[in-house]
C-alpha cells in the first residue's frame, strides 16, 4: 500500500464549498466558459451513498459544440511555439500540486479510494504535465539525402488537430492528464468526456488548466450519462482526428469499429488480466509487500491490477500465509476516516458483480483462506484471498477489478507461462524471482505490454504505458505518448547542389 505521508485534508464543509465553487450544474468547460443545461446527473460517495453533486448532463448538442471550439482554437495553439506550451503545462503540474489537498478531498469523495491512494494519484497525475512539458520542446525530426541522390528528405511532426479523449472513473485525474499532457504538448487541442461517475475531478482540472494559461477552447470537457452519443457525435466529426480511450475491451471494440468507418487515429487502453508469478527462490516478504500494491491499489480497481497469483507448489502455503496476514490486517473503511486503506467499489453493482464471481468460485471449489473486515453500509467488498482455485475456473479469465486475489499453485515453468498466456487480454504482469536471470526470462515469455519485475508497480510517466492482444493499441507516456498525437510528414527537397 501506498507510504505517502498524509496531510491535514479540507473539511467537509470545506470541501462542499470547493465543489459548489466548481458549479456542477454548469460543469460543461466549451469554449474557456462555464455551461450548464436542462439535464443533470447526480454524482454519489461510494462510502457514504450521499449526492455529492448535480452535474450538468451534456447531450449531442453540447458535443458539437465543443468540437466547435476545440477546432475554432486548434490553428492557434498550433502554431504557438513549443517553448510557450511546455511552460503552461509547467505551470499546470506546479497548481496541481500546489492544489493537491482539495484534490485529494475530491477524488477520495467522488471515486471513494482511501486518502492515501487518492494522494499517490494527484502527485502521478502531476507527473504527466511535467513530463510533457519537458517533451513538448525535443519533437525532433530527420534530414539526410536520398539514397538514390537528386533530393533531400526532411522529416518533421505535426498535431493531428483535435482529439476526443475518453476516460474511467478509476483515475479520474491521472487518466486525464495522460491524454490531455501530450495532446497540449504536440499542439492538439481536445474535447474529454470524463466517466459519469467522477466527473468533478475533470472540471477542477479544466479549471486549473484555464489558471496555467491554456487559451479558451483548447480544452473542453463534456460530462454526460449519454455517453455513446456523445462519443459518437465525435467520432462522425470531420474535424475530430483522433479519438484516445480507457476503459473496457467491449466498448473499446466498438470505438474502434466506429474509428475504423472514418479511418480515424486511434489508442486503445483496454482491460487486463495480470499475472502476479512468485517462484520457489523469491524474496517472499519483498513478493508480499508487492503483491498489496500490485493487486489493492485503489482496491483492485486498476488495469493493472494482479488478478491471477500463479505462486510455485514450494512456496505455495508460506506464500499464502503471510499474504493472507496482511490482507487480514487491511483497514478497510470511508476516506473521511484517516487511517483507511481501501475504500469501497465505484458503485452498489460493481459490488454485487464482485461477489458473485467469488461466490461462483467458491461453489466450483475454491476457498476463503483470508479475508478482512469491511463496513456493512455503503458499497465495500472485503479484501479476500481465495486458494484452492482450479486453473480453469472462470474467475481466472475475467478482470475481477476488485479487492479479490485467487492463488494457484504450479510446479513445472513451461506450464505457468501456458496459465499466464491463457487470456485474451495482455497489458501488465508481475514476476518475484530471487534470480534475476530467471525473473528476465519468465517475464520475456509473458504476452504482455508490461511487466514489473520484483515490484509491484508498473506506472511511470517517463515509460511506454500500454499492452498487447486485446488490452489495447498505442503508448501512453514516454516519448510515445507525444508521438500518439502527432502525424509524421516528409519533405522531399531539391537543394540545388
Amino acid at each position: 500500500m501506498s507510504t505517502t505521508t498524509e496531510t491535514t485534508l479540507p473539511t467537509d464543509s470545506t470541501l462542499d464549498r470547493y465543489v459548489a465553487g466548481l458549479a456542477p450544474e454548469h460543469g460543461l468547460r466549451i469554449g474557456g466558459g462555464k455551461h450548464g443545461v436542462a439535464a443533470t446527473f447526480a454524482v454519489r460517495d461510494p462510502a457514504t451513498t450521499a449526492v455529492v453533486a448535480e452535474v450538468a448532463d451534456a447531450g449531442t448538442a453540447e458535443a458539437a459544440a465543443a468540437v466547435d471550439a476545440a477546432a475554432a482554437a486548434f490553428p492557434g495553439w498550433r502554431d504557438t511555439p513549443p517553448r510557450q506550451r511546455a511552460e503552461v503545462l509547467r505551470r499546470a503540474f506546479e497548481l496541481i500540486l500546489a492544489d493537491s489537498d482539495r484534490l485529494v478531498a475530491l477524488i477520495a469523495c467522488e471515486n471513494g479510494k482511501s486518502r492515501a491512494d487518492a494522494r499517490a494519484e494527484v502527485a502521478y497525475a502531476a507527473e504527466f504535465f511535467r513530463w510533457f512539458a519537458e517533451e513538448a520542446v525535443r519533437t525532433d525530426g530527420d534530414f539526410g539525402p536520398a539514397p538514390a541522390g537528386g533530393a533531400h528528405t526532411l522529416v518533421t511532426h505535426r498535431p493531428v488537430g483535435v482529439a476526443a479523449l475518453v476516460t474511467p472513473w478509476n483515475f479520474p485525474a491521472a487518466m486525464a492528464t495522460r491524454k490531455i499532457a501530450p495532446a497540449l504538448a504536440a499542439g492538439c487541442t481536445v474535447v474529454l468526456k470524463p466517466a459519469a461517475e467522477t466527473p468533478l475531478t475533470a472540471i477542477a482540472l479544466a479549471d486549473l488548466l484555464r489558471e496555467a494559461g491554456v487559451p479558451s477552447g483548447v480544452v473542453n470537457v463534456v460530462p454526460t450519462t449519454a455517453a455513446a452519443e456523445v462519443v459518437g457525435t465525435w467520432t462522425a466529426d470531420p474535424r475530430v482526428r483522433k479519438i484516445s480511450f480507457t476503459g473496457s475491451t467491449g466498448v473499446g471494440r466498438t470505438l474502434l469499429g466506429q474509428a475504423a468507418d472514418r479511418v480515424l487515429n486511434a489508442s486503445l487502453e483496454l482491460g487486463g488480466n495480470a499475472p502476479f508469478v512468485v517462484t520457489a527462490d523469491a524474496d517472499l516478504d519483498a513478493a508480499v509487500a508487492g503483491a498489496m500494491i500490485a493487486k489493492f491499489r485503489n482496491g483492485g480497481q486498476a488495469c493493472t491490477a494482479a488478478n491471477r497469483f500463479y505462486v510455485h507448489a514450494e512456496v505455495h502455503d508460506a506464500f499464502v500465509a503471510r499474504f493472507g496476514a496482511a490482507i487480514e490486517a487491511l483497514r478497510v473503511g470511508p476516506a473521511a476516516d484517516a487511517d483507511s486503506e481501501i475504500g469501497p467499489l465505484i458503485t452498489p453493482a460493481a459490488r454485487d458483480r464482485v461477489a458473485a464471481s467469488v461466490d461462483a468460485a467458491v461453489t466450483a471449489g475454491a476457498r476463503i483462506a483470508h479475508r478482512a473486515s469491511a463496513p456493512a453500509s455503503g458499497w465495500f467488498y472485503p479484501p479476500t484471498l481465495l486458494t484452492g482455485v482450479r486453473a480453469e475456473d472462470p474467475l481466472l479469465a475475467e478482470e475481477i477489478f476488485g479487492p479479490v486475489a485467487p492463488v494457484v499453485a504450479w510446479q513445472e515453468e513451461d506450464e505457468l507461462v501456458r496459465l499466464a498466456n491463457d487470456t485474451e487480454f495482455g497489458l501488465a504482469a508481475y514476476v518475484y524471482a530471487g534470480r534475476l536471470q530467471d525473473a528476465l526470462r519468465i517475464a520475456g515469455r509473458i504476452e504482455a505490454g508490461m511487466v514489473g519485475v520484483n515490484r509491484g508497480v508498473v506506472s511511470d510517466p517517463s515509460a511506454p504505458f500500454g499492452g498487447v492482444k486485446q488490452s489495447g493499441l498505442g503508448r501512453e507516456g514516454a516519448r510515445d505518448g507525444i508521438r500518439e498525437y502527432q502525424e509524421v510528414q516528409y519533405f522531399s527537397v531539391d537543394l540545388g547542389v
